[in-house]
This record gives C-alpha cells, structure tokens and sequence, in this order.
C-alpha cells in the first residue's frame, strides 16, 4: 500500500519531493499498528507543496494546513467509507522532524525489544483501558519520548 501511495505522491507534488519514506507503526516489522499508512514526504519548499493541494486533493487528500505542528503540512486519506487510510506528513528540507521521525522508526526496526514494548504498550492502552484519539495519544506520550531520545542518541552514534 505504500509503495503504490508513494508513486502517487511523487507524481502529484513532481520535483518538490525530494524524497518519501514510509513512517509510523506500519512501517516497522511485527508491532500492532492501525490500518492508517503514514508517510513523510522531505519537500524542497513548503509554500511550493501548498500550490500543489489541488493535485493532492485529486488524489483523494484532505489538506489540514500545518495541523499543530508549526512546520508541517498534513493531509489525509479516507476510503470510499469515510474510514482514514493515510496520512501525510510534509516538512521542509532540513526540518529536524525529519530526523526524529527516521531515527524512531529505524531505532524500532533496529531494535525489536523496544519495538515489542512499544506494540505492547499500545495493545494495552487501546484494549485494557480503551483509550482512543487524544487520550491514547497522552498515554504512549512518556514511552514515545524515552525511545524517541534514545533513537535520536543511537542515530547520531552511527
């Protein structure tokens, strides 16, 4: 699903692209993860993708504009049923989310103890305590942040 997404994705935003990674708990090998594919796309300039929210809308994305991120552009996918299919996250060249988002999912890949914690973590929160939305989000906040640093530490050793 990604990969035929990320075709799409190219040929909507073209040259601006500069590259599209797969991110999120779908992208890491063995861990619960929602059926919402996350994709972060590392654009040239931002105000350039904004001109470019009519071929994306085309595609079938809803723009959301920076969506409490300063820095970010975000749209997202829903099915012929209204159900959420994907998420794109856009930064600018150089952006630092950038790295904190690839060092995450490559430390979890690289590390499937941290990667069982996670999953174990979220399969707790969504079913032992049905959290959902803001609240779920709250909850894995501490957890995310530890492996977040330790990702970010790990990345910079390599």
């Amino acid at each position: 699903m990604y990969l035929r997404e990320s075709g799409r994705l190219q040929t909507a935003l073209g040259e601006i692209a500069d590259r599209i990674e797969h991110i999120g708990s779908t992208s890491i090998a063995d861990i619960v993860a929602k059926p919402i594919i996350d994709i972060l796309v590392v654009a040239s300039d931002l105000a350039r993708v904004d001109r470019r929210t009519t071929a994306l809308a085309a595609i079938g994305y809803e723009a959301k504009g920076e969506y409490g991120l300063a820095g970010r552009r975000y749209f997202r996918k829903c099915d012929a049923n209204g159900v959420r299919t994907h998420h794109v996250h856009v930064y600018q060249r150089g952006s630092g989310a950038i790295e904190r988002h690839l060092a995450f999912r490559d430390f979890l890949r690289a590390h499937p103890d941290k990667a069982r914690r996670y999953s174990d973590l979220k399969v707790e929160l969504a079913s032992g305590r049905g959290l959902a939305g803001p609240d779920y989000q709250s909850a894995k906040a501490g957890l995310v942040n530890m492996l977040e640093a330790e990702a970010l530490a790990w990345s910079g050793a390599r």
